[in-house]
């Protein structure tokens, strides 16, 4: 930690997010980045657009302490100031957003769930770091991802942007927005062809969002409609001892049968209302709906699995902003979820994978959620902050299978269940007009997935799971100094409850982990149309608790206190380089990405060595409207893995490509 206090130090001299930045996400509402108590990286629709990424890890990996594991296609899995994390965690520590309302219902996230957003055509990107469960709540542990759709302008516009890559990966992205007197009209689309570099492992993606904006006197609203559907063949895992780095096996795949359909749509109306003396009424009422069918590639019963939910609810706040530095807000949040899943082995019995149902259930899930809010000047420069926020979550399951065990499938008996959790927060900010700083304590809290608590096997009985917990300090800095720009801050978090099922087959439900680390972000507009921006976090993520494994062959899942938590590099960096020519016609960005060494398994006994790219991207405008894009991905070609893992015995890795060259052509106006 010493070591990043003297960056941090260095940091606050020099570093990054732009004083003028706005986000959404902190109090539900926009709000000025560089007043915020918080940890935030924000990315500009400019940003969206250059980049123009082949994945949404290949965008989020450029703020501080945020590492987006490729899986294979349009898969990953998320890590945000903690290890990249797996099944129930995976899918429940972080909260993916767009305009505000999260993409799925708690208790029925998806590790996949970004897949679901379109951030190919965003306005902008945040990404909060750190518990936030007094605004928005259940699934809020570690960060939040808010997905922000581009408004209509105040004039017709249009943009079309396509590329091809040399693996022949074709993409496309188009949009028009117009206004007529109060009301304006957006319509969005992107699309994808990817064949995948792996045999078998093709994708097609499609997105559309349809916006109307509507105002008149002091009321707004925004009515936003999103759908998306992907078709993906899935390659699974290459094993073996640094396999990742063998050109062969790299690009073969095992499972030439794995699948990955997913499809869905989401509708909101957000409706603002100015109702005088500084108050504000915001009311969000939303629907949803999701299908996704794919094959468990990753077990020996090559299983299809089925999972679908559809959710109505609204959220709400109050807004009082007074001018004598008080500011309150007071919510209130509910949601009504009916799912489903379904597990059906179709090969013969395989050991203890028997074939036939293995699971078949409901769940219907109401949630209730009020939030309250206080922000007070208590000196010039000086304000405090005071929020807290109540969860309720209630599960009514209902097995529609025989109950009991089948091989090792658990299927416990109808029921219901009901979590009760308090997430609140505290931070005090001190502005000092060239630096803000500010000091918080947060609690994040969630209920269990429902796939934690129904879809068990044997051996899981005794220990359900409970609501995870997580408990931070925090104390940061941001600002701008002339043509400089910076963020730098430290954290400590511990987690209770942290539920996984161990290498022999046990619940583990009192699982605890400490994690501690910091970042810091820099950027620079540098004469000569030059500008660099580039971001450092270290993390030490540990097991705080003993576990031991009686199976001889899992003997590297035992746990033992003070060990690294698996999949958690302590190091992650990336720098880029961008030029712009006087006439604005050339713009060229070279980009460095560092991620560190890693531990492939509990007991620390395997390791992934890390991995430095390096990318280029470039845009010539040939006119005002047409531009000639290029890309070169992994300019040195380096044999690199997206994800490393352990299993069974075994090294398993998802290998990332190697050198590639996309060309493109950008219409706009």
């Amino acid at each position: 930690m010493g070591s990043f206090v003297s960056l941090a130090c260095l940091a606050a001299l020099l570093l990054q997010p732009g004083a003028d930045e706005i986000v959404v996400s902190g109090e539900r509402r926009v709000q000025n980045a560089g007043t915020a108590p918080f940890s935030v990286s924000t990315m500009s629709a400019d940003d969206v657009v250059r980049i123009s990424a082949d994945h949404p890890a290949e965008a989020l990996n450029r703020a501080a302490g945020v590492l987006i594991h490729r899986g294979n296609g349009q898969e990953h899995l998320t890590a945000i100031r903690s290890p990249v994390l797996t099944g129930g965690a995976g899918a429940g520590s972080f909260l993916f957003l767009e305009d505000g309302v999260p993409l799925r219902s708690a208790g029925f996230a998806n590790v996949n769930e970004l897949l679901e957003a379109h951030s190919e055509i965003a306005d902008r990107i945040e990404i909060l770091r750190g518990p936030s469960g007094a605004a928005y709540g259940a699934n809020a542990i570690h960060g939040v991802v808010n997905i922000i759709s581009r408004a209509p302008g105040d004039d017709f516009g249009y943009f079309l942007d396509t590329s091809a890559d040399t693996i022949g990966r074709v993409k496309g992205r188009a949009f028009l927005s117009d206004a007529r007197g109060a009301h304006g009209f957006f319509a969005g689309l992107s699309l994808l062809d990817d064949p995948g570099f792996r045999e078998d492992s093709g994708a097609d993606q499609q997105k559309l969002t349809l916006r109307h904006d509507w105002s008149q006197g002091r009321v707004a609203v925004a009515t936003i409609g999103a759908f998306y559907n992907l078709n993906q063949e899935t390659a699974g895992f290459v094993v073996g001892p640094r396999s990742f780095r063998d050109e062969t096996l790299r690009r073969r795949n095992a499972n030439p049968n794995s699948f990955r359909d997913a499809k869905g749509a989401r509708l909101l109306s957000r409706i603002d209302a100015e109702l005088g003396d500084g108050l504000v009424l915001s009311v969000t009422p939303f629907a949803r709906a999701n299908d996704m069918t794919f094959r468990l590639h990753f077990f020996p019963s090559q299983a299809l699995e089925s999972n679908a939910h559809w959710s109505v609810g609204a959220q709400s706040a109050l807004y009082w902003d007074k001018e004598e530095g008080l500011s309150l807000i007071a919510g209130f949040d509910a949601e009504y979820t009916k799912g489903d899943l379904s597990e059906v082995q179709e090969i013969p019995t395989v050991g203890t994978f028997t074939e036939g149902v293995h699971y078949d259930y409901e769940v219907e899930a109401v949630s209730l959620s009020p939030f309250a809010s206080a922000t007070v000047a208590i000196a010039p420069g000086l304000s405090a902050t005071a929020a807290a926020r109540l969860d309720h979550t209630r599960y009514d399951y209902q097995n529609l299978a025989a109950d009991g065990a089948i091989g090792r499938f658990l299927r416990p008996p109808s029921r219901s269940d009901a979590f009760t959790t308090v997430s609140p927060k505290f931070s005090l900010s001190y502005d000092a007009g060239g630096a803000f700083i500010y000091s918080s304590y947060a609690r994040g809290a969630r209920p269990p997935q429902t796939t934690d608590l129904y879809r068990l096997q044997i051996n899981q009985t005794a220990d359900p799971a409970r609501p995870e917990t997580i408990d931070a300090f925090e104390l940061g800095i941001k600002g701008a100094r002339g043509a400089l720009r910076y963020e730098a801050a430290g954290y400590f978090m511990w987690k209770r409850n942290f539920f996984f099922r161990d290498a022999d087959g046990f619940n583990v439900n009192d699982g605890r982990t400490r994690h501690v680390g910091g970042e810091a972000e820099i950027g620079a507009d540098l004469p000569f149309g030059l500008s660099i921006d580039a971001q450092a976090s270290y993390g030490r993520h540990t097991y705080r608790f003993d576990r031991p494994v009686l199976s001889a062959p899992q003997a590297t899942e035992a746990i033992s206190f003070g060990d690294d938590v698996d999949t958690a590099p302590r190091w992650i960096a990336g720098a880029r380089a961008r030029w712009r020519s006087g006439d604005a016609r050339f713009d060229a960005e070279l980009e460095w990405a560092h991620l560190g060494r890693y531990f492939l398994d509990a007991a620390n006994s395997a390791a992934y060595p890390g991995h430095d790219l390096l990318h280029l991207r470039a845009q010539w405008s040939a006119t005002k409207r047409l531009a000639v894009t290029f890309a070169l991905r992994n300019i040195l070609d380096r044999l690199y893995a997206e994800r490393g893992d352990f299993a069974f015995g075994d090294e398993r890795y998802f290998p990332g490509e190697e050198r590639t060259a996309a060309f493109g052509v950008r219409i706009e106006g």
